[in-house]
Protein backbone atom coordinates (compact mmCIF):
# COMPACT_ATOMS: atom_id res chain seq x y z
CA UNK A 1 0.00 0.00 0.00
CA UNK A 2 1.39 3.61 -1.11
CA UNK A 3 1.42 6.16 1.58
CA UNK A 4 2.41 9.62 2.23
CA UNK A 5 4.08 10.00 5.56
CA UNK A 6 3.01 12.69 7.70
CA UNK A 7 6.13 13.13 10.55
CA UNK A 8 9.00 11.58 10.42
CA UNK A 9 9.56 7.84 11.20
CA UNK A 10 12.51 6.05 12.44
CA UNK A 11 13.93 3.69 9.94
CA UNK A 12 11.48 4.38 7.41
CA UNK A 13 11.53 8.40 6.16
CA UNK A 14 10.70 11.64 6.66
CA UNK A 15 8.19 13.40 6.70
CA UNK A 16 6.17 13.85 3.37
CA UNK A 17 8.03 10.81 1.53
CA UNK A 18 5.98 8.73 -0.32
CA UNK A 19 6.50 4.86 0.58
CA UNK A 20 4.98 1.52 -0.76
CA UNK A 21 4.44 -0.55 2.67
CA UNK A 22 3.11 -3.74 3.36
CA UNK A 23 -0.44 -3.40 4.34
CA UNK A 24 -0.31 -4.20 7.98
CA UNK A 25 2.58 -1.54 8.73
CA UNK A 26 0.24 0.74 6.65
CA UNK A 27 -2.30 0.52 8.37
CA UNK A 28 -0.74 1.31 11.63
CA UNK A 29 0.62 4.45 10.42
CA UNK A 30 -2.41 5.63 8.86
CA UNK A 31 -4.21 4.66 12.62
CA UNK A 32 -1.60 6.34 14.58
CA UNK A 33 -1.72 9.18 12.06
CA UNK A 34 1.72 9.24 11.58
CA UNK A 35 0.53 8.42 7.36
CA UNK A 36 -2.11 9.14 4.92
CA UNK A 37 -2.92 6.84 1.97
CA UNK A 38 -1.11 7.88 -0.86
CA UNK A 39 -4.39 9.05 -2.94
CA UNK A 40 -4.91 11.92 -5.58
CA UNK A 41 -6.04 14.53 -3.07
CA UNK A 42 -3.32 13.43 -0.82
CA UNK A 43 -0.51 13.85 -3.10
CA UNK A 44 -2.08 16.84 -4.46
CA UNK A 45 -1.61 18.38 -0.93
CA UNK A 46 1.53 17.40 -0.35
CA UNK A 47 2.79 19.12 -3.54
CA UNK A 48 0.96 22.59 -2.33
CA UNK A 49 2.81 21.99 0.45
CA UNK A 50 6.24 21.66 -0.83
CA UNK A 51 5.49 24.81 -3.08
CA UNK A 52 4.71 26.91 0.14
CA UNK A 53 8.01 25.32 1.96
CA UNK A 54 10.28 26.31 -0.77
CA UNK A 55 8.58 30.13 -1.51
CA UNK A 56 8.93 30.68 2.63
CA UNK A 57 12.79 29.25 2.17
CA UNK A 58 13.07 31.12 -1.08
CA UNK A 59 11.49 34.04 1.07
CA UNK A 60 13.92 34.03 4.22
CA UNK A 61 17.25 33.63 1.98
CA UNK A 62 16.77 37.14 0.70
CA UNK A 63 15.80 38.24 4.03
CA UNK A 64 19.27 36.41 4.72
CA UNK A 65 21.26 37.89 1.79
CA UNK A 66 19.82 41.51 2.86
CA UNK A 67 21.24 41.06 6.35
CA UNK A 68 24.38 39.77 5.45
CA UNK A 69 25.12 43.26 3.46
CA UNK A 70 23.68 45.36 6.35
CA UNK A 71 26.35 42.99 8.68
CA UNK A 72 29.21 43.36 6.21
CA UNK A 73 29.38 47.37 6.08
CA UNK A 74 29.32 47.30 10.42
CA UNK A 75 32.76 47.78 12.42
CA UNK A 76 32.51 47.09 15.51
CA UNK A 77 35.00 48.02 18.16
CA UNK A 78 35.28 46.93 21.82
CA UNK A 79 37.48 48.89 24.76
CA UNK A 80 38.70 46.25 26.76
CA UNK A 81 41.29 45.97 29.94
CA UNK A 82 44.91 45.27 28.97
CA UNK A 83 48.17 44.13 31.48
CA UNK A 84 51.38 43.52 31.00
CA UNK A 85 52.36 43.14 27.30
CA UNK A 86 49.10 44.31 26.10
CA UNK A 87 47.68 40.74 27.38
CA UNK A 88 44.09 40.87 27.75
CA UNK A 89 42.20 40.66 30.29
CA UNK A 90 39.24 37.89 29.29
CA UNK A 91 37.43 37.91 26.33
CA UNK A 92 34.79 39.33 24.02
CA UNK A 93 31.62 37.33 24.11
CA UNK A 94 28.99 36.54 21.09
CA UNK A 95 26.78 37.82 23.62
CA UNK A 96 28.21 41.43 24.07
CA UNK A 97 29.03 41.49 20.34
CA UNK A 98 24.89 40.59 19.89
CA UNK A 99 24.20 43.47 22.05
CA UNK A 100 26.36 45.70 20.21
CA UNK A 101 24.61 44.94 16.92
CA UNK A 102 21.44 45.78 18.01
CA UNK A 103 22.48 48.97 19.25
CA UNK A 104 23.39 49.79 15.94
CA UNK A 105 19.57 48.62 14.80
CA UNK A 106 20.53 44.82 13.63
CA UNK A 107 19.27 42.29 15.50
CA UNK A 108 20.68 38.46 15.29
CA UNK A 109 20.68 35.56 18.18
CA UNK A 110 23.91 35.15 19.74
CA UNK A 111 23.67 31.50 19.05
CA UNK A 112 24.07 32.79 15.01
CA UNK A 113 27.63 34.32 16.04
CA UNK A 114 30.67 31.81 15.32
CA UNK A 115 34.07 32.88 17.29
CA UNK A 116 36.69 30.88 15.33
CA UNK A 117 38.94 31.69 18.12
CA UNK A 118 38.33 33.70 21.47
CA UNK A 119 38.53 37.12 21.18
CA UNK A 120 41.38 37.88 23.43
CA UNK A 121 44.09 39.85 21.70
CA UNK A 122 43.96 43.96 20.31
CA UNK A 123 43.82 44.36 16.47
CA UNK A 124 40.90 43.34 14.30
CA UNK A 125 39.22 39.92 13.86
CA UNK A 126 36.58 38.29 11.80
CA UNK A 127 33.33 36.89 13.76
CA UNK A 128 30.90 34.74 11.31
CA UNK A 129 27.63 35.48 11.90
CA UNK A 130 25.52 32.85 10.41
CA UNK A 131 22.16 33.75 8.98
CA UNK A 132 21.04 30.97 7.72
CA UNK A 133 22.40 27.77 6.49
CA UNK A 134 23.51 28.90 3.06
CA UNK A 135 24.22 32.70 4.55
CA UNK A 136 27.22 33.36 6.76
CA UNK A 137 28.28 36.73 7.34
CA UNK A 138 31.78 38.10 8.22
CA UNK A 139 31.80 40.87 10.61
CA UNK A 140 35.01 42.81 11.43
CA UNK A 141 35.46 43.28 15.16
CA UNK A 142 38.71 45.26 16.37
CA UNK A 143 40.05 45.18 20.12
CA UNK A 144 41.54 48.64 21.69
CA UNK A 145 42.90 49.57 24.88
Amino acid sequence: MKVILVEDVKKQGKKGDILELKDGYAQFLIKNKQAVIANVAGVNKLNRENEAKEKEEAKRLKEAEELKKKIEKVELSFSVKTGAGDKVFGSVSPKQIAEELKNKGITVDKKQIKENEALASLGGHYVDVELHKKVVAKLHVTLTK
